[in-house]
């Protein structure tokens, strides 16, 4: 068995190669007609004038016309000659197709250049759009509910014995009753129950598990979540105790308002140990004992980091 020979095949440079040497042959073979019509023109031409003697009298512009008639030849043979080696060789169809594609470059780089300046004036107006909603979404947003827990206690954190206030401060009570007006007071049922009756001027909110409590002005819920709800519309609800709602409180609170009396007292009930890695101190003012206050205390203002 013999095997079937292969076909030579012919890679694409060399195909245009081929395809531009049979050109220029047909250049050269148009060029060499012309040289040949130019000779026997020429030839006839020679005859007629010399051996005819025909146009010996014709002059035109002061030379015999034969001169002319040669000259016309020779312009017509150097006009060829151009077309088919300089023309035909830099402005054949190659450079028809160069200038085409330079041309549809051109064209779509422009259309690239409208394109990416739509682009940017779309992302310019989405930009925009998005900011305005930003401002319509913070003008119609209420502000931030600043929950505060507002209490006072001793250097050992005691604030309060058999369910009693162990001091009694004039500044600090005024202090209380000025930053609590018009605002919820949350508390405990123990730490109302130290009181006289509900604090006036005031929304009183009091935490109890005990079933049936009940107490005039008051709003009584299950947990201090409920409590929390119960005030969502104050801007600045306050948590004033008792020890056990404290502790709960520093979770949900934003502020600390505390008196730190400047003392040591026994007692049966605390404030929290406050965390300075959470809780950062704010403000500060110390006030002297004096005739209406047997110790020295301070307000203290701390934030939620």
């Amino acid at each position: 068995m013999f095997g079937k020979k292969n076909k030579p095949t012919i890679d694409k440079d060399q195909l245009e190669l081929v395809k531009n040497a049979q050109r220029r042959i047909k250049q050269k073979k148009r060029l060499y007609y012309h040289f040949v019509l130019f000779l026997v023109g020429a030839i006839v031409l020679i005859v007629l004038n010399v051996v005819l003697g025909y146009g010996e009298d014709i002059i035109l512009f002061g030379l015999n016309w034969f001169v002319w008639a040669i000259g016309l030849w020779a312009v017509l043979l150097l006009i060829h000659v151009f077309n088919v080696f300089v023309t035909s060789r830099f402005m054949g169809k190659e450079w028809e197709q160069q200038q085409l594609e330079k041309l549809v470059a051109k064209q779509e780089a422009r259309i690239e250049k409208m394109k990416n300046k739509m682009k940017n004036e779309e992302l310019l107006m989405a930009e925009a759009e998005l900011a305005k909603e930003k401002h319509s979404d913070a003008i119609e947003t209420p502000k931030k509910q600043l929950v505060t827990i507002i209490a006072a206690a001793a250097e050992n954190n005691v604030i309060g014995k058999d369910n009693a206030l162990i001091w009694h401060l004039s500044d600090d009570l005024k202090h209380f009753k000025a930053m609590t007006s018009g605002h919820h007071v949350i508390m405990g049922r123990k730490t109302f129950e130290s009181m006289p009756k509900a604090l006036p001027n005031r929304t009183n909110v009091v935490i109890t598990r005990q079933d049936g409590f009940s107490a005039e002005n008051v709003i009584v819920v299950r947990s201090l979540q409920e409590a929390l709800e119960v005030a969502k519309e104050d801007a600045q609800p306050f948590i004033i105790g008792g020890g056990e709602i404290y502790k709960q409180a520093l979770q949900y609170a934003d502020r600390i308002e505390l008196t730190r009396v400047h003392h040591n007292f026994e007692g049966d009930t605390f404030f929290p140990e406050i965390n300075t890695s959470i809780w950062k101190e704010t403000d500060s003012k110390f006030h002297a004992k004096d005739d209406k206050h047997n110790y020295d205390f301070t307000f203290i203002r701390y934030e939620k980091r």
